[in-house]
């Protein structure tokens, strides 16, 4: 049977395409042979279960007697329940192990041990029951300190949120200098992956599609696995997969796909929507500080991180794409009225090209007679109907998209946003009339990120292969601007040609 891309639990080698990640497991084994206990810890699908079971196959190479327990569902575990299950993984090593009372009882019985030496693997640790968390962990601390007199030489607590600090208020033998943290692959290791398909089938990828895989899941190993899946299940009598394959998946992935993951971020975030917006759209430089709550739950579910400065970031571009459209208000009736007004023959020169400057002279026009207050949700709890769930600036952003998607509908044209990491910054890519076209549209944020925005815009073309891009920038009317920030500006930047186009907002009017 031929080995496929693992998308559900642990890798298996001789069943699924795995990277081997020598040096993590180097680092593991090391641990234990110092006699260390010590925590795994990443967000998920980052590849946790498949490490910690190729660390305890090597260990077990060596000699050792590996007990894994998961309690992921022990939130609500008696303390009797516990001690039963400890009590069962126990004894299958093929220990005589007694009724366990008290966790007294389970130190006990490790400290009697005579022969072997073991290492015990507690997954899913935060699905402990808080009030019992302590007393194990003061159990495990005394094992720690007797380690030399007894065979439990390891125990390792793996979960998907930094346990450290939780470890530590029960002055356990858990500190910062014995953790592995599970990173995301590297470009190379996806590169890797992808290749072991290559060599076992003789299916390609396009060159294109293994960058795209890169950029899109930031290397996280659980979706690098579910996107290359899809691409090879929807394409098995294909010799190279391609970039249009590429993007039908992508597709799916934003607007379809029923993914448990993809699912608590999404519920995660609208948790928190005005952060998440904010960061989406505003670009505010918001310091990384563990202990707020929307970052600590962000963070642990793998949607931010900090960047090299200490601020917060989106991590994964996936996630980023799936939350603009999630919050995008899509039922609001905006489309058809703007189609309404739409006398296409109006918006192209006479080689065919699209002439930006009328529509967006046309968007402009649009959004003076009806605001953006049609693209803010409202919040249904509301008796009032008065308190929105988006942000105002998220409406600026939906609003001329909603106007260049009714734009595409009429033309018969399309459309590829491009979330990016970072904050803010969304690149649209728009094919009309066999022309492609790189839109970047943000919110003013000040002369240094406004000139930014060109230098990215300029890179990303340049990158694509095209010769020009436009900015928009919205902008609002009580902002004094520079005399160097001028409208419909056409610039070369590092031979690119950018056309930048502000549009002023009223926050009061407009709203």
């Amino acid at each position: 049977m031929n080995r496929y891309f693992n998308t559900s639990g642990p890798n298996r080698p001789h069943e699924h395409y795995t990277l081997m990640r020598p040096d993590l497991i180097a680092l593991g084994k090391d641990l234990v042979s110092r006699e260390r206990y010590f925590t795994i810890w990443a967000p998920r699908q980052t590849g946790k279960s498949t490490y910690f079971l190729m660390l305890k196959a090597e260990l077990e190479k060596e000699g050792y007697e590996v007990v894994w327990m998961n309690i992921e569902n022990y939130l609500g575990a008696t303390l009797e329940g516990l001690l039963r299950q400890l009590r069962f993984e126990f004894s299958r090593k093929g220990l005589k192990v007694p009724v366990f009372k008290t966790f007294n009882d389970f130190v006990f019985f490790i400290q009697n041990l005579k022969k072997g030496k073991y290492v015990f693997i507690v997954d899913e640790v935060e699905g402990l029951n808080p009030k019992l968390f302590g007393q194990f962990l003061h159990s495990i601390r005394n094992l720690y300190h007797n380690r030399d007199k007894h065979p439990l030489k390891s125990v390792i607590l793996v979960g998907v949120s930094n346990i450290v600090g939780v470890v530590e208020d029960h002055a356990s033998p858990f500190n910062i200098a014995d953790n592995i943290n599970i990173p995301f692959f590297t470009n190379t290791e996806t590169a890797e992956l992808l290749q072991q398909h290559e060599v076992e089938t003789g299916q390609l990828f396009e060159p294109k599609v293994k960058a795209k895989i890169s950029e899109i899941t930031a290397n996280q190993p659980g979706l690098v696995n579910g996107f290359a899946y899809e691409l090879v299940k929807r394409n098995e009598a294909k010799a190279t997969i391609t970039f249009e394959d590429y993007v039908e998946v992508e597709d799916w992935y934003v607007r379809k796909a029923i993914d448990k993951n993809i699912a608590n971020i999404v519920n995660k975030a609208k948790k928190y929507r005005s952060f998440v917006e904010s960061l989406l759209f505003i670009e505010l430089k918001v310091p990384f500080v563990i202990d707020r709550p929307a970052i600590k739950a962000l963070y642990t579910n793998g949607l931010i991180d900090d960047d090299e400065d200490g601020y917060v970031i989106f991590k994964v571009p996936l996630y980023k794409k799936r939350l603009y459209h999630t919050f995008y208000p899509y039922l609001n009736g905006e489309k058809n009225r703007i189609r309404q007004e739409l006398w296409i023959p109006d918006y192209f020169d006479a080689d065919g090209s699209l002439n930006f400057q009328k529509l967006i002279d046309n968007y402009k026009a649009y959004v003076n007679r009806r605001g953006f207050r049609y693209f803010r949700e409202k919040d249904p709890t509301d008796p009032k109907r008065k308190r929105y769930l988006s942000l105002k600036e998220a409406a600026l952003v939906y609003s001329f998209e909603a106007y260049i998607q009714a734009f595409l509908q009429e033309v018969g044209g399309r459309s590829y946003l491009e979330p990016h990491a970072g904050l803010g910054r969304i690149d649209l890519f728009l094919f009309i009339r066999e022309k492609v076209y790189i839109l970047e549209f943000k919110i003013y944020g000040g002369p240094s990120k406004f000139e930014k925005g060109k230098r990215q815009l300029a890179y990303y073309c340049r990158k694509e292969g095209l010769k020009k891009g436009v900015y928009v920038v919205f902008v609002a009317n009580h902002i004094r601007l520079p005399k160097a920030i001028q409208e419909a500006v056409d610039e070369m930047i590092d031979e690119i040609a950018v056309t930048t186009y502000l549009i002023k907002y009223d926050e009061e009017k407009d709203f």
